[in-house]
């Protein structure tokens, strides 16, 4: 009898479940021979019932199948064979058998079916509301819920919180998520903010390949790459988990449901470091949930609470991120309540300021003139709160002399008189680089302010170069804040907005004096695209100090820089305490890391 099943068992060459390839087969039951069946309607029936039985047989290949079913979800996620053929009641099931059956989980290959399952189904609603419906019929929020809480690995959470939230996102299966509102809400915040703590303690930070779970690397790199690729892949899909997590929260906020829980100060803070990194750049991240709390009378409380939060969107809305124009809606969403404004004014309106020139960014007209009549909601009221702030006041007054009184006076002004600031401006602009070269930056900045009192609005190219010219003396004498400030008026006036080369190189390096190492690096990037993009007809060459500053920042940036920090200080503390404690100790920690390592085979939690 064994030697019959063995003859009509497959035979398996290839241990690695990613590698498939063409097997001979005298498997009655096997699903790529059903597959082959020229017969639609013998097919279907023979792949329906392969569903059916699947989750109760315990063959060898079914990883095999798994590992296909995942690769036509993946290339063919709108076909509706298989959700119509029982495929989501499938995979639910053998979810919760490698969930409940832990022998079943570590025999044979079959630790990698509960992550082909989840995927499966993320893939097959992720575009359909109607294959969406059918999987929450078929009950696979529940096996998902468990995978969620970490059931099995980081890995499977992040498949299952990707399919959760392709679930939550339409309207007809968001109730069958919401019944468990609270647990998964809680689980999706403490995912977003400790996910790159785990994969990095789980994953990235165990040096020795040999440690890692194998399963965890065959997935990463589909059994092809080393210690390199693992990594990237680590970084990539760790930042997938965040901000899934994140698309999950997503939902719940834009229907203004569990804002009691999601806008606790401490996540809100954490939501501010969320940015997805450059290997998931095309993510909002944790500046898309904030947006969304904006639009709620609740969350704009509580950011408006939140000083950090505050100053995050600030430096955003000065920023070259493809996500400044968030920061800028944020900032507007709250200086247009009335519970918030004078709340936030203090703040944001010392850095609005000098983006009022903006026109347009990331298909927004307009901005700067949005910017403006927010700024001067209230500027003429008497009874203003904003009478009781100097700073405060001195910035919308500047406003109001800008936009307002000096664009009335320059609209009258003669062609003739216009061509004769051009030639003052021209003058005084030389006398301010003569002063700069001297080294009499003082007086250079003096100069570089009186050119730019007397050029007119219409004059964008040159006041682009003055703004830019003052923000490097401002440089030289170590006030990052007001180069900043002068440099994003100069890349306001550019267009497109963002793209004068020199303003983004000497914003970077006021950042990076500020720390602010994100900022600093987007405006690096965009500097370095600018140089290639002007020297395209000539070898193109990156400068070596911007390189430098791109490798600077991009340590800095690491998704994983804050996980690995603590993992160095806590070796070292470690290090002195064994120092101290002597040999005795020293012995017992070579026993418990022999346990750790004896069991670390079993360990998936």
């Amino acid at each position: 009898m064994d030697s019959q099943k063995e003859k009509n068992k497959k035979k398996i060459s290839n241990k690695n479940p990613n590698v498939f390839t063409e097997l001979s087969c005298n498997n009655p039951c096997c699903f790529f021979c059903t597959m082959k069946e020229p017969d639609p309607c013998l097919r279907k029936s023979g792949v329906a019932r392969c569903f059916n039985e699947m989750p109760l047989r315990d063959d060898q290949e079914q990883v095999l199948v798994l590992s296909g079913l995942w690769n036509i979800a993946m290339t063919q996620p709108d076909d509706p064979e298989f959700p119509s053929l029982g495929i989501f009641e499938c995979m639910g099931s053998l979810i919760y058998k490698g969930i409940s059956d832990r022998d079943w989980l570590l025999r044979d290959q079959n630790i990698y079916i509960p992550y082909y399952a989840a995927h499966i189904i993320g893939s097959y609603t992720m575009n359909k509301v109607e294959f969406a419906e059918k999987a929450v019929e078929a009950g696979v929020v529940s096996p998902l819920m468990e995978l969620l809480r970490g059931k099995i690995s980081w890995v499977e959470q992040r498949v299952a919180v990707r399919a959760l939230g392709h679930l939550a996102s339409y309207e007809r299966t968001f109730h069958a998520v919401a019944e468990q509102e609270e647990e998964i809400v809680g689980l999706a915040m403490q995912l977003a903010s400790t996910c790159l703590d785990v994969v990095y303690a789980k994953f990235v930070g165990v040096k020795d390949k040999m440690k890692r779970l194998k399963y965890h690397s065959d997935l990463l790199t589909r059994g092809v790459g080393g210690l390199e690729m693992e990594n990237r892949k680590a970084e990539e899909w760790a930042s997938q988990l965040q901000c899934w997590s994140l698309y999950l929260l997503n939902c719940f906020a834009c229907k203004e449901r569990s804002l009691n829980l999601i806008c606790k100060q401490g996540f809100l803070k954490d939501l501010c470091k969320m940015w997805g990194g450059l290997v998931n750049h095309t993510s909002p991240a944790g500046f898309g949930l904030l947006r969304i709390l904006c639009y709620s009378k609740t969350g704009r409380k509580s950011i408006a609470d939140s000083k950090d939060v505050l100053e995050s969107l600030c430096n955003l809305s000065r920023s070259s991120d493809d996500w400044q124009y968030m920061g800028i809606d944020c900032l507007l969403l709250l200086l247009k309540d009335p519970d918030t404004r004078y709340k936030v004014m203090e703040i944001s309106a010392l850095f609005l300021v000098d983006l009022v020139e903006l026109r347009s960014i990331r298909g927004r007209t307009k901005v700067g003139e949005s910017i403006t009549e927010t700024l001067l909601l209230d500027f003429k009221d008497p009874n203003s709160k904003l009478k009781n702030n100097k700073r405060v006041e001195r910035s919308v007054s500047e406003t109001w002399s800008l936009k307002v009184e000096r664009r009335k006076r320059e609209n009258t002004i003669s062609a003739q008189e216009m061509q004769e600031r051009r030639t003052m401006v021209a003058m005084i602009k030389q006398e301010a680089n003569e002063s700069f070269w001297s080294g009499d930056i003082e007086k250079a900045i003096m100069k570089y302010s009186e050119a730019l009192d007397l050029c007119p609005l219409k004059l964008r190219k040159e006041r682009i170069v003055l703004h830019s010219n003052r923000a490097q003396c401002y440089l030289l004498l170590r006030d990052p804040e007001a180069a900043i400030s002068d440099a994003t008026r100069a890349l306001s006036l550019s267009n497109p907005a963002n793209s004068h080369n020199k303003s983004l190189w000497r914003r970077s390096q006021a950042y990076d004096m500020k720390g602010l190492a994100k900022e600093s690096l987007m405006d690096c990037i965009m500097f370095i695209n600018g140089c290639i993009k002007s020297e395209k007809m000539k070898r193109i060459k990156v400068p070596y100090y911007a390189a430098r500053m791109i490798t600077k920042q991009m340590n800095a940036t690491w998704l994983f820089a804050v996980a690995d920090a603590q993992s160095k200080t806590s070796i070292n503390q470690e290090k002195k305490v064994q120092e101290s404690d002597g040999d005795d100790e020293s012995s017992n920690d070579e026993m418990i890391m022999k346990d750790k390592n004896t069991s670390m085979s079993g360990k998936f939690s």
